[in-house]
């Protein structure tokens, strides 16, 4: 009985053992995959912490306190000055380029906090910050001025206040609505739009190459006279273009369903908030992406023995698809040059970021069609490499 239980344990082992792709897929990649994506999620977060780190940010600083002089000296990349501002000021901070931060202390502030007691139910004196929160380097200045005066404000028994709004009036995040929602929209949308098409690819994709090779009917196509080229574009056309009709329809659905998402207080008109080349912007790189998708699912399939190992393989490629819709999450400064726009998936969740958030350029988005084609051409190339390939369509 043992000699039996040894002699299956030895078949499983030889059978798993000998098989390089399943070794690899079972045993390598979990770990390969896990080190891979958590090291760049790990970049990724660090990079966002120290984002707008080497910008410089003009403090314009009103009424200095000579006790806080030593605060604005030690700030890193700010240049912090004493200087008066107007209603026109604190107004210019809307523009999102504007790498500026505005402060105003109380005339007098360090004698009226040293005579000021908690228990006169008087207002404390109030430090005002001005600045833009869709701008990186602009909310990174206020949020380490707040942090630092808070704490300033808990040793001194709470005797001055921090962005007190005495009227409705007053406003001190000096970012517009629509800044605010293509912020919210660009981190967010991108992501769901990818996972969107994946999953419509996913969904269709393995059946039409090795669902075909496990139902053994893969050998018929291969057999009619057409040149491999034609069935290998017709397979990724056709299902690129079922794929991108599922995209198209959840991509529908999130639109509609913004309204719905957003404050019923918030003045937003959702009707003009993107124009007619953002959707056609938009609906290009949906379906250049997809194209890449299609591709690159049916090379898979086409490499896999049957549907099973199909969705083994694929696994991988979810995974990095996952990764790059969460890139907007953490990055913050639009990456520069062409470089970037020729890289897979992460050049469509870039332009889908940029259209989102009210930054399209052409260049990025040109570069980026064009990358996807000619990366779909050359997926149909490989395939017909594969169709051409007993070993490969014929291996069990």
């Amino acid at each position: 009985m043992k000699s039996n239980t040894l002699t299956i344990i030895k078949k499983e082992f030889a059978r798993f053992f000998g098989d390089r792709q399943l070794l690899f897929t079972a045993v390598i990649m979990p770990g390969l995959l896990i080190y891979i994506i958590y090291s760049l999620m790990g970049s990724g977060m660090e990079k966002m912490m120290t984002d707008g780190a080497e910008d410089v940010v003009t403090l314009r600083v009103e009424s200095m306190p000579p006790s806080l002089q030593p605060l604005f000296d030690s700030l890193p990349g700010v240049v912090a000055a004493e200087a008066p501002f107007a209603q026109a000021d604190i107004d210019a901070l809307a523009d999102k380029d504007r790498d500026e931060v505005l402060m105003r202390f109380p005339a007098g502030f360090d004698s009226l906090i040293a005579t000021y007691s908690p228990q006169s139910g008087l207002p404390a004196p109030n430090v005002e910050i001005y600045y833009n929160s869709a701008n990186e380097a602009s909310n990174r200045v206020y949020t380490t001025l707040d942090a630092t005066l808070s704490s300033i404000e808990d040793q001194m028994s709470n005797r001055f206040d921090i962005n007190r709004a005495d009227s409705e009036e007053t406003v001190f995040n000096q970012a517009t609505d629509d800044q605010v929602l293509g912020d919210i929209l660009s981190k967010l949308i991108p992501m769901l739009i990818l996972m969107l098409l994946f999953s419509g690819v996913m969904a269709i994709a393995p059946s039409t190459i090795a669902g075909e090779k496990e139902r053994g009917t893969i050998a018929t196509l291969l057999v009619t006279p057409m040149h491999r080229n034609e069935l290998a574009l017709g397979k990724v056309i056709s299902l690129s273009c079922i794929a991108l009709l599922s995209g198209i329809s959840s991509f529908i659905g999130i639109i509609l369903s913004l309204p719905k998402m957003m404050p019923t207080e918030a003045d937003i008109n959702f009707s003009g908030f993107y124009s007619a080349n953002d959707y056609l912007v938009l609906l290009l790189t949906i379906f250049a992406t997809v194209l890449v998708m299609a591709t690159a699912v049916s090379l898979l399939s086409a490499l896999a023995k049957d549907m099973k190992n199909a969705g083994t393989l694929i696994t991988p490629l979810m995974l990095v698809v996952m990764f790059c819709g969460l890139i907007p999450m953490f990055q913050g400064a639009t990456p520069t040059g062409i470089l970037p726009y020729l890289i897979p998936f992460y050049n469509s969740i870039e332009v889908m970021t940029a259209v989102f958030a009210h930054e399209l350029q052409w260049t990025p988005v040109l570069v980026t069609l064009g990358a996807n084609v000619c990366y779909m051409l050359l997926g149909v190339w490989g395939l017909t490499r594969m169709f051409n390939s007993e070993k490969v369509m014929f291996s069990r």
